[in-house]
C-alpha cells in the first residue's frame, strides 16, 4: 500500500515532469515561430529587390525611375558638394512630334552640361544614335535642360545619374518620343553599361526615349534596352563620382541626389 507521504511524491514528481514537457513544447513552439518570421522576412527583402532592380530607368510619362521613391526617416545626408543654381526658369514647351533630322550624321557633335557641381563634357555617338543626337541637338537649342533638376541617382545595383525632366518628378518628357538606336554598341558586354555611358531613359518599352537620360559613373548591369549615344570625358566623370559620394536622399540606393545637381545650361556643339 502506498503511503502518504509517497503518494505527495509521486504527485509533485508527475506535476514537475509536466512543467517540463511544458517547457519543452513552448521552448519549441518559440523555435517555428522565429523561423518563420525570418522567412517572412526574407521574402519581404527578396519582394522589394525584384521591385527595385525592375522599375530602373523608366521615363516620359509612366513610372518613372526617380518616381515612388520616398525619404525615410532620418537619412545620413553628405554635406552638399555642389554651388547654388544660377538665376532662370525651367521652360515647359513640348511638341507634337519628334524633330525633322538636321545634324550632319557624319560629323562629331559634343555636349556640354554646365551644372552646379561641374561641367561634364560628353562625346556624342552621332552616326551610330542619329535620332537620339539630333533631339538633343533640337532640345538643347530650345533651352529645354537649362535650370533643370538631375532627379534620381542610384548607388546600390547599378550606378547612375538620371536627368532630363524638366518637371524634376521623374515623369516628364518633351511630348514626342524617338527610337531605340544602337543597342549592339560594342561597348556594351556581358549586359554591363560601362563607367562614362550615357544613355536614354525609357519606359521598358521599345522606342519610348523622351529627353530623360542618364550618365553611368560606374560599370552597371543592365539589360541592353537603353540606347547608349554618349560616352563622358574624364574631367566629367570626377564630377559624377563626387555626385555620387554625396548619396542619395532615401539612404536604400536609390533617390534624389544629396548634391544639388542642376544643369544651369545644356549646349551640343558641332566639331
Amino acid at each position: 500500500m502506498v503511503s502518504q507521504e509517497q503518494r505527495r511524491r509521486q504527485l509533485a514528481r508527475e506535476k514537475f515532469l509536466r512543467q517540463q514537457q511544458r517547457r519543452t513544447d513552448a521552448r519549441r513552439k518559440s523555435r517555428m515561430r522565429n523561423a518563420v518570421i525570418a522567412s517572412a522576412l526574407g521574402v519581404v527583402l527578396i519582394g522589394s529587390l525584384a521591385l527595385y532592380t525592375t522599375g530602373v530607368l523608366k521615363d516620359d510619362g509612366k513610372t518613372n525611375a526617380g518616381a515612388e521613391v520616398t525619404e525615410s526617416a532620418s537619412p545620413s545626408k553628405a554635406p552638399d558638394p555642389c554651388d547654388k543654381p544660377a538665376a532662370g526658369k525651367v521652360k515647359t514647351q513640348t511638341w507634337k512630334k519628334e524633330p525633322a533630322i538636321s545634324i550632319d550624321k557624319s560629323a562629331d557633335y559634343t555636349m556640354k552640361l554646365a551644372t552646379t557641381c561641374g561641367d561634364i563634357d560628353v562625346a556624342l555617338k552621332t552616326s551610330a544614335a542619329p535620332h537620339t543626337v539630333n533631339s538633343f541637338n533640337f532640345l538643347a537649342g530650345k533651352g529645354y535642360f537649362d535650370h533643370t533638376k538631375c532627379h534620381r541617382l542610384t548607388t546600390n545595383g547599378i550606378y547612375v545619374l538620371q536627368c532630363g525632366d524638366p518637371t524634376g518628378s521623374g515623369s516628364g518628357g518633351p511630348g514626342y518620343t524617338i527610337p531605340d538606336e544602337n543597342l549592339k554598341d560594342k561597348s556594351l558586354k556581358d549586359n554591363i553599361y560601362p563607367a562614362g555611358t550615357v544613355a536614354m531613359a525609357n519606359t521598358s518599352q521599345p522606342n519610348t526615349g523622351g529627353s530623360q537620360f542618364f550618365l553611368v559613373y560606374q560599370d552597371s548591369q543592365l539589360p541592353p534596352s537603353y540606347t547608349p549615344f554618349g560616352t563622358v570625358s574624364e574631367a566629367g566623370m570626377a564630377v559624377l563620382k563626387k555626385i555620387a559620394a554625396a548619396g542619395e536622399n532615401t539612404g536604400a540606393g536609390d533617390g534624389a541626389p544629396n548634391a544639388t545637381v542642376v544643369v544651369n545650361k545644356a549646349t551640343v556643339t558641332k566639331s
